[in-house]
C-alpha cells in the first residue's frame, strides 16, 4: 500500500517532529519514490538555508509572567 505524504508530512520529518513510526515510514518511501524524494530534497535545501534564529522573551515579560504567577498562587491559597 503506497502512502500520500504532505509537503507538512516532510516539513515535520526535517524538523524531526514525526513519531518513529512515521519517521520509519517517510524513510522507506522516500528511499522507493523519486517525485518524494525530489520534494524532500527541495523542501530540504530551503530548510537549509533558512537562518537559524533563536528567540528569547524580554526580562520585562519574565517578570510579568513571574510576577502573575505569584499572585495566582496566592490567590489559589485562600
Amino acid at each position: 500500500m503506497k502512502i500520500a505524504f504532505t509537503q507538512n508530512d516532510l516539513i515535520r520529518f526535517i524538523y524531526k517532529e514525526t513519531s518513529l513510526e512515521e519517521t520509519k515510514v517517510i524513510r522507506e518511501a522516500l528511499c522507493g519514490d523519486s517525485i518524494l524524494r525530489n520534494e524532500y530534497d527541495s523542501l530540504l535545501e530551503g530548510y537549509k538555508v533558512l537562518p537559524k534564529v533563536k528567540f528569547s522573551p524580554s526580562k520585562t515579560s519574565i517578570q510579568n509572567i513571574l510576577d502573575y504567577s505569584s499572585i495566582s498562587a496566592l490567590e489559589a491559597q485562600l
